[in-house]
């Protein structure tokens, strides 16, 4: 488990120091407050349950948000009790204030890959794609500003991926 987290830390140092930039720091603080909460992801399946023809798809995206949000910020996050990285060591510099819960896993990247992946399979190819570059840049994000180890954004993705899947499968068998 150490030696995950050298990498982790290792990884995270590697951004900090190669990659972070500061005319880009706004650039970033504003794709992670889109995660922030799941607000516009939230957003996003009100507006598609609003229309007739992607109402099943706004349905799928709450129910993706709700599955994710029980398993990763109820239950994982306490759970597991992780401190952030800027907790960690000193030498990995936070640009966001304290965050008020643990680390493991991303709450930003697990609520944005349940959305991506159901409007990837529901919605037209381009939407579907955007959806997904959109939350990989909400992910990156919290390793840029420093308040996610990268195994904290594997364990979000996966649960992401796999609450999106549920939902999708979940509305299916209720429409047969």
């Amino acid at each position: 488990m150490e030696i995950i987290q050298q990498l982790d830390v290792s990884i995270l140092l590697w951004i900090q120091e190669n990659l972070r930039v500061d005319a880009l720091t706004p650039f970033w603080k504003a794709i992670t407050m889109l995660g922030n909460g799941g607000w516009f992801w939230i957003a996003l399946g009100l507006g598609l349950f609003c229309f007739k023809r992607t109402r099943k798809t706004g349905i799928a995206v709450l129910a993706a948000l709700v599955i994710g949000g029980l398993i990763t910020n109820v239950a994982l996050k306490n759970l597991v009790a992780r401190i952030r990285p800027y907790d960690y060591t000193a030498a990995i510099r936070s640009l966001l204030p304290p965050q008020s819960d643990y680390s493991f896993p991303s709450g930003h990247t697990c609520a944005s890959f349940a959305a991506a992946f159901v409007c990837l399979r529901r919605l037209p190819r381009n939407w579907g794609a955007g959806a997904m570059v959109l939350a990989g840049l909400i992910a990156f994000s919290r390793l840029y500003l420093g308040v996610h180890f990268p195994t904290d954004i594997l364990g979000g993705l996966v649960i992401g991926l796999a609450a999106g899947w549920l939902a999708c499968r979940l509305q299916s068998i209720k429409n047969k």
